[in-house]
């Protein structure tokens, strides 16, 4: 799990980098569409998705990134657990239209939404997760 508020080494944030681009490939987005999920700067050479994808160079651990990439990695692993032997439901579960996202596709739900977008999607693909922000809310309005 990756912790938004942890300072990360530069070894650490690179294989973390490599994970996430390995999660973000196996999803089969276009450049724009990555660097769109992950909340870089929209001037962002697509270039650098390789650095990213190799080890040349790390994500930023600045702004939401690190929340993204939790998320991100939360989503692929409940979609792992889900779906254990089958890449090709792991995708089509991303790019079907969902009944709880009125009808849109939970990629559609994550490029519309950003950051709100992947936790909509985490919450649910992910139950674990989605008791964990339940008794969180529940203990803040108690």
């Amino acid at each position: 799990m990756i912790k938004s508020d942890k300072e990360y080494s530069v070894e650490e944030m690179t294989e973390i980098s490599k994970g996430v681009m390995q999660y973000l490939d196996s999803w089969q987005l276009s450049s724009e569409e990555v660097i769109s999920i992950l909340g870089l700067d929209p001037n962002t050479r697509t270039r650098h998705l390789q650095y990213f994808r190799t080890g040349e160079k790390p994500l930023p651990q600045e702004g939401e990134t690190l929340q993204r990439i939790d998320h991100i990695a939360g989503i692929a692993d409940a979609l792992r657990t889900t779906f254990p032997f089958s890449d090709k439901m792991r995708l089509l579960w991303l790019r079907k239209p969902h009944r709880r996202f009125r009808k849109n596709t939970p990629l559609a739900v994550i490029m519309e939404k950003g950051l709100n977008g992947l936790m909509k999607v985490r919450i649910e693909v992910d139950c674990a997760y989605g008791w964990k922000i339940s008794e969180e809310m529940a203990k803040a309005g108690n």
